[in-house]
């Protein structure tokens, strides 16, 4: 029986633990500053971020915020399927790109704009290269 989206909202909390230490280390490897961290996490207060890095077990991970890290994580496995080098990978987010969807910037400018309809796009758009192999 499948378990009721309230029911998954509920156990959030337990989810933080394992959750926040894995996007911590995706944001390391992709050298965001904490700025960038907050902005990609739809967070407003710094104290917040770093209480989360230090207490993940203790943080409280709003519908909003799950929904951003999913698209976040769908990102960097995409990245990882189709750039195998990490450094590659990693990199792509901060490289001007001149497909029409980026404009000549880079997809981390898109996912800063602060919706989290701009992580969607990205995730979608890498998505949809992944779908042509």
């Amino acid at each position: 029986m499948a378990t009721p989206a309230f029911k998954i909202l509920e156990e959030a909390n337990s989810v933080g633990k394992a959750l926040l230490p894995t996007l911590f280390n995706m944001f390391e490897q992709w050298g965001l500053t904490g700025k960038q961290q907050m902005a990609l996490l739809g967070l407003s207060n710094e104290k917040t971020l770093y209480n989360w890095k230090n207490q993940p077990e203790k943080a409280k991970l709003s519908k909003d915020t799950l929904e951003r890290c999913s698209y976040l994580l769908g990102i960097y496995k995409s990245l990882q399927i189709l750039l195998p080098d990490p450094e590659l990978a990693d990199a792509w987010l901060t490289t001007p790109n001149d497909h029409v969807f980026f404009n000549a910037s880079t997809p981390l400018s898109r996912m800063l704009a602060g919706q989290v309809i701009d992580l969607a796009e990205v995730r979608h758009f890498l998505d949809a290269e992944r779908a042509g192999w």
